[in-house]
């Protein structure tokens, strides 16, 4: 069987692959991440999910690698990791009250061939107040994070409503990885620990 290998550096989707019994090396792709003319939100997570596995697999042959990228859209507009504090400020005041699309694409190179999707959930945040936005962007949580916030940690208490895959908005929906995997050759559940195995 092929080694997996995973094109990002992000912690957090590392940690949802070893969540689902994933056993992996970590690689990531330094790619060129300049939108193109024209070309929509779910279009550009893509096209970065698609580039990071391939490149990636370029230099591993035989290996099945797991590209994705994240990004948070909000009225057709792409918001991203913010360059300091006051633009994380004035992203968290732009979500207040707003519901807003997170859109993750996964791509799973292999022996030529890769295969994408896309997945969007719509997440909703309450009015936040501008204190909390300051003390959250203090805490330094929303610094390396596409649309200054991380569903995961702090920024949960801005989140209510989600419609979609709660995975996805952290880095990696799971359902999909898992299938995408499947499909590959890699059924996730075939790692997973037999407890009664371990008691004899």
């Amino acid at each position: 069987m092929s080694t997996i290998i995973l094109a990002s550096a992000s912690p957090r989707r590392a940690e949802l692959l070893r969540q689902i019994g994933v056993t992996f090396s970590v690689q990531p792709a330094h790619i060129d991440e300049t939108p193109q003319p024209n070309e929509t939100a779910a279009q550009y997570v893509e096209r970065l999910a698609r580039d990071k596995a391939l490149a990636i697999a370029a230099t591993a042959p035989g290996a099945t690698v797991l590209g994705s990228d994240t990004s948070v859209v909000l009225d057709g507009r792409i918001l991203g990791k913010p360059a300091d504090q006051d633009q994380a400020v004035a992203t968290l005041h732009q979500l207040s009250g707003q519901s807003h699309q997170v859109m993750t694409a996964i791509a799973l190179a292999q022996d030529g061939r890769c295969d994408s999707l896309v997945v969007i959930t719509d997440v909703r945040f309450r009015t936040l107040s501008p204190g909390e936005i300051e003390a959250y962007v203090a805490s330094g949580e929303p610094m390396d994070k596409a649309g200054s916030y991380g569903i995961q940690g702090l920024g949960g208490i801005f989140v209510s409503g989600l419609r979609g895959s709660y995975s996805a908005v952290v880095g990696l929906p799971l359902q999909e990885t898992a299938d995408l995997l499947a499909d590959a050759g890699h059924p996730v559940w075939k790692n997973w620990p037999n407890s009664l195995e371990s008691r004899t």
